[in-house]
């Protein structure tokens, strides 16, 4: 395949160039690139990228009102039509359950998903084989992160001295701790003392999860891996609070990485001010925050101290699924969507407002995520790299809406939002994904 005339766009410059792809691979990247019998796209006034990657998905979650509505399938499917090439998603063992074990399950859910993916290794739990377990997803399952939840409780999360463990463990191998920074017990008492006042409307949810409740969450975390000397990865970054600590962290030195999403740039909490067919869709964790979050965030990504735009995709269906907590908005599946909609999202209201550079966005979007978990020839327009390619026009309008979007979801967070720029042809490890 040859894809000449397009503007190629990297982390560090923009070029005009011809791409060639053979068995899967870039092979070669120049001007007036001629080989007879080849496919030929022409990229005319369009921009050629790397595929995205999403860092942060949770498709066929498990959930009290059953799985989140999007499978490796339909997920990966509304991914790919975004622009987005490779996800990562989580194997999260029972309370006990081998790590390994818990591995080989994920793998068989799957084995339906369309795009590339990868697995971070969520630890619930701390054993005797843990260490050894740990060592195994490295060295031989090609796992390089670690995902522990700090809210949560009842469920994932996870208790100071399991954290403490953990990051030795991880710490030993060189390896990576992702992290869910909420105060778990004090929002376990917020949202149980709303309910005992009658406060059980998703307006409450935000106030059982106030800026303090990530920011200590983050604090403690970055001190933990200071004196673990561990690497840390602080996922969906909602507060300028915690964008504050992260900056001071990175300036001693200190081995963290962040990232946001897209619900925390675009909206800010008055879509709690609704009625409930409105608000529930809104009902994620972290909740959606202020406008001076947005703004703190949107600096954050513009400077360098979050690397990442990932979505924590995870949408359940209004209807069956979020309105089971109508009287009581602590049994609203906690999730939304938005795999499909990170890239033209953050191009829109990224590259094309300013607030970021064209470079940037395809560093924020693919570049850094492969380089931050190790996804070998990933997330570059380079020579001897996998052809996952994006041809984006940078043009073409388009309205979100739940009524023709891909992913398995009744509703949508970004209903009606105005996106311009689109992945036109999406070039899936050497081959053009015809059925988008």
């Amino acid at each position: 395949m040859l894809i000449i005339n397009g503007t190629i766009v990297t982390s560090e410059k923009t070029f005009k160039s011809d791409i060639l792809i053979e068995n899967g691979k870039i092979t070669k990247i120049a001007e007036n690139i001629s080989i007879p019998n080849e496919k030929i796209i022409d990229a005319e006034g369009k921009y050629i990228i790397p595929g995205g990657i999403d860092a942060h998905v949770h498709m066929d979650l498990p959930s009290h009102t059953g799985k989140s509505s999007d499978s490796f399938l339909t997920g990966s499917k509304a991914a790919l039509a975004g622009g987005t090439t490779t996800i990562i998603d989580f194997v999260t063992p029972e309370k006990g359950e081998s790590y390994i074990v818990a591995l080989e399950k994920r793998k068989a859910e799957a084995k339906t998903c369309l795009c590339n993916y990868a697995f971070h290794m969520s630890p619930t739990w701390f054993g005797e084989n843990t260490e050894n377990e740990i060592h195994q997803c490295i060295e031989k399952e090609n796992i390089h992160s670690f995902k522990v939840y700090l809210a949560y409780k009842k469920a994932v999360g996870i208790e100071d001295d399991v954290l403490l463990k953990v990051m030795k463990a991880v710490a030993k191998q060189n390896s990576l701790l992702t992290l869910h920074c909420e105060m778990g017990d004090e929002i376990d008492e917020l949202r149980a003392k709303f309910i005992s006042e009658g406060k059980t409307q998703p307006k409450y949810h935000p106030l059982s999860r106030p800026n303090h409740t990530e920011s200590e969450a983050v604090e403690k975390a970055i001190r933990m891996a200071k004196e673990t000397n561990c690497g840390i990865y602080i996922v969906h970054v909602s507060t300028k609070e915690s964008v504050d600590l992260i900056r001071k962290a990175q300036q001693t030195g200190q081995k963290v990485f962040a990232e946001t999403c897209p619900q925390y740039l675009l909206l800010d909490d008055s879509v709690y001010d609704q009625e409930f067919e409105l608000s529930a869709k809104f009902v994620l964790s972290p909740p959606i925050r202020k406008k001076a979050d947005q703004i703190a965030l949107w600096n954050g990504l513009k400077n360098g101290t979050i690397q990442t735009l990932a979505t924590d995709h995870c949408p359940f269906h209004l209807h069956g699924q979020k309105d089971v907590g109508r009287n009581d908005f602590t049994k609203i599946p906690n999730g939304a969507g938005g795999v499909e909609h990170r890239m033209s999202l953050f191009f829109t209201y990224g590259v094309l407002q300013n607030k970021i550079t064209i470079n940037q966005f395809v560093d924020i979007c693919s570049t850094k995520p492969a380089e931050i978990f190790k996804l070998k020839n990933k997330g570059q327009i380079k020579e001897g790299f996998d052809a996952d390619i994006v041809i984006w026009n940078a043009k073409k309008e388009s309205i979100i809406s739940a009524k023709t979007h891909k992913q398995n979801c009744d509703s949508n967070i970004f209903e009606g939002f105005k996106t311009i720029g689109f992945a036109e042809t999406v070039i899936l490890n050497g081959k053009k994904c015809e059925y988008l």
